[in-house]
Parts: structure tokens; sequence; C-alpha cells
């Protein structure tokens, strides 16, 4: 069954990209806890973070490494946070979030409301910041 994710990756439905390459897509999450809060997906749909095989789940780990950097210059911050749940959508993910204390990462806090304006200039401030 094709998740929101897939439909993302196929281009079906659209999402403010961060950074993409041929096997994973970085992009804004639409409900952030905080301004910056990326999402980083493989394009194989699996569901569970840990079914991914050794090489993807290291490439996975790496191309984060890569967005987390762009995040922190982007956003300053102390830290950029990394959570894998893996309940919300059936499609292995990733969430990098900046933060500045602990509760910058509490899921339960009240998300963001963005228009699509301040998504689409915060995508272009990644897009356009050479890492």
């Amino acid at each position: 069954m094709s998740t929101i994710f897939s439909k993302i990756i196929n281009g079906d439905i659209p999402c403010y990209k961060v950074l993409e390459n041929n096997n994973f897509l970085a992009f804004l999450d639409i409900n952030p806890l905080v301004k910056g809060h990326v999402l980083v997906i493989p394009k194989i749909e699996t569901d569970y973070f840990f079914d991914l095989d050794d090489d993807c789940l290291s490439e996975m780990i790496l191309f984060s490494k890569k967005v987390a950097m762009k995040i922190k210059d982007v956003f300053p911050c102390k830290k950029i946070g990394v959570s894998v749940i893996g309940l919300e959508v059936p499609h292995a993910h990733i969430h990098l979030i900046p933060i500045n204390n602990i509760n910058d990462m509490n899921f339960s806090n009240p998300k963001l409301v963005l228009s699509n304006n301040e998504l689409q200039d915060i995508s272009n401030i990644f897009l356009n910041h050479n890492n």
C-alpha cells in the first residue's frame, strides 16, 4: 500500500524539499514542533526503520548528517535532535529538529502552524544555502 511519503517521492503530493539524492529525500514537516523540523525518508517503501538493510540504514544516517548540518547553519541552535518514532506514517523516517532545550522535542507540544508561503520561504533558504 502506498504511503503519503511514497506519494511525495513520486511527486503526487508536493513537499518543501531541503535535500535530495537518488536514495533519500529530506523535506520540511508541515506540522513542525519548531521551525526547521525536517523529515528524512528513504525512497524505498519500508515501514519499520530497523527493517532497512544495513547499507541503506548507514547511508540514511550519513544523509541525515548532511541535512542536520544544513539545519544548524540555517537555524542556529544548540543541537539537532534526532527522533525515530515510526507510528504516524508506515514508512521509515527520521525527524531532525533544531533544539535549544529538551522541551523542543516534546511531541506532545502543540505543533506550529506555518503558511504555505512560510514553508516555501524556509525550503528556499535550505535549497539556496551552500554546505
